[in-house]
């Protein structure tokens, strides 16, 4: 880190009672606030007691500096400062060296990672020494090394690593870092799944009259073993492993154990003991489409998904099947899952979503039947919905950005608002003056059922007096 330090002004540091020079440029100097020197150390010898509560409030006032820099982002000051803090510590005789040296870990990473002039041997090479430093973190550091050599496109570097690691022993520190240790094999599974996962391309291009085939099947063979033990380990603890899951079940799919696969899945979207995760279900449903299981199947794993996460993009797909069948229970909660969405800032331009929310509108306005499931819909929304979809400022967005859209939503606008909604009244003339056949007619279905927006803006049933 101290290839860091490059200045050219020389400052001075007080560390420990003791004076070092330093150089510095103008420009950082200038950006200085406050100056390096710390604070509380005295030069003169003082009692033992007294030289340890003035070394504590350094520490301190010199963290404190550190914390300063790394929120202004202000990178080569903070490798200064923690230098200092290094160097500090190493004429601090106490045994507080354990908070310490996770406390040099943690910011030194910070810093590595985000500082102009660093590189990933330096980086390698700080970690390295944060190895040796504390043994009770010592996979944590391994992992958070790894990470950084994934991220720098260093994947047999990272597989080295992980192996290493793996092989790690040190007393009770073996076992105490038993869950480090799980997540160091699932790390080594998850890239032995991305090297089956090449070798899977290299058989599929090749076709089945290669005379390679059978080498690269056997490699194949070979990486999904190494996987499949380390990425089904780990699932089993209970968390959330989006990452492994997937993994684990695009092995067990394209070797055909779909039993298996579902098992998983089920395991991790309903077993009480993992935290609640929308991806679980998510992947469940994906996993049954795949099958092609009933209506009912995938109706009831969304069923769950909506419970979590009603703005989730997938809630288009169950208000389809929702709207397609003949129970009139599922097509009453297909008008709530569209309505509910359509709540959120995401969706305020989901053409896709409007489009079904006007589909089925347009139907109950028809038949006139179920008209109390949109008021009922529209009760709690009314107070808040016209401001947030149908000012006029969004009318003018929607019909320059996207016509079809602002087609959909003038029709909802038009049903719910009436005839005279801002919304609906500039869409329709715009598709009017642009002599645009569907909003002429659209125009005319919201005049002639404009009494059904009375029916639906009214005062609740319940509150009619006899």
């Amino acid at each position: 880190m101290d290839s860091f330090l490059e200045e050219d002004a020389e400052a001075v540091v007080v560390v420990d009672g003791k004076r070092r020079k330093r150089r510095r440029n103008p420009a950082a100097q200038a950006a200085m606030h406050p100056s390096l020197h710390l604070p509380f150390l005295p030069p003169l010898p003082v009692s033992s007691n007294e030289h340890k509560l003035n070394f504590k409030k350094s520490k301190e006032a010199c963290l404190d500096y550190i914390q300063d820099a790394l929120l202004q982002k202000q990178w080569k000051r903070a490798a200064e400062f923690l230098t200092c803090y290094v160097e500090s510590l190493e004429k601090d005789y106490s045994r507080e060296h354990i908070s310490a040296s996770e406390m040099i870990w943690r910011i030194g990473t910070e810093i590595l990672w985000h500082h102009s002039q660093s590189s990933v041997k330096e980086f390698s090479c700080f970690m390295e020494q944060m190895k040796t430093l504390g043994v009770k973190r010592y996979l944590k550091v391994c992992l958070e090394h790894v990470f950084h050599l994934l991220c720098n496109g260093q994947i047999d570097e990272a597989y080295q690593n992980l192996s290493l690691a793996e092989s790690w022993r040190f007393g009770e520190q073996t076992a105490i870092q038993d869950k480090e240790m799980k997540l160091i094999q699932a790390y080594r599974g998850l890239l032995d799944y991305c090297s089956w996962s090449k070798q899977k391309s290299i058989l599929l291009e090749h076709g089945e009259d290669e005379f390679s085939d059978l080498a690269v099947e056997q490699e194949m063979h070979s990486y999904f073993r190494k996987a499949a033990v380390n990425l089904k380990e780990i699932i089993k603890i209970p968390g959330v492993w989006d990452v492994f899951v997937k993994c684990y079940v695009d092995l067990l799919e394209f070797y055909g154990d779909h039993n298996e696969a579902r098992q998983v899945l089920n395991e991790y979207a309903y077993n009480s003991k993992f935290p609640a995760n929308p991806n679980a279900h998510v992947y469940l449903y994906q996993f049954l489409k795949r099958q092609g299981e009933s209506k009912k199947s995938l109706i009831s794993a969304l069923k769950i998904l909506h419970d979590i996460v009603p703005s989730h993009e997938l809630m288009i797909d169950f208000n389809t099947m929702l709207q397609k069948s003949k129970k009139r229970r599922k097509r009453r909660l297909g008008l709530e899952v569209i309505f509910a969405g359509l709540d959120y800032a995401g969706w305020k331009e989901n053409e896709k979503a409007w489009s079904c929310l006007a589909r089925q509108v347009k139907q109950i306005v028809i038949s006139e039947k179920h008209l109390d499931w949109i008021k009922q819909e529209w009760n709690s929304r009314k107070d808040w919905w016209p401001a947030f979809h149908f000012s006029r400022y969004l009318a003018k967005r929607n019909w320059q950005e996207n016509k079809n859209l602002s087609y959909e939503k003038a029709l909802v606008a038009g049903i719910l608002l009436g005839k005279d909604c801002k919304y609906f009244k500039y869409v329709s003339h715009q598709g009017c003056k642009a002599q645009l056949k569907r909003f002429r007619t659209l125009k005319k279905f919201v005049t002639r059922h404009n009494p059904v927006y009375l029916r639906i803006s009214g005062p609740p049933v319940s509150s009619v007096q006899p």
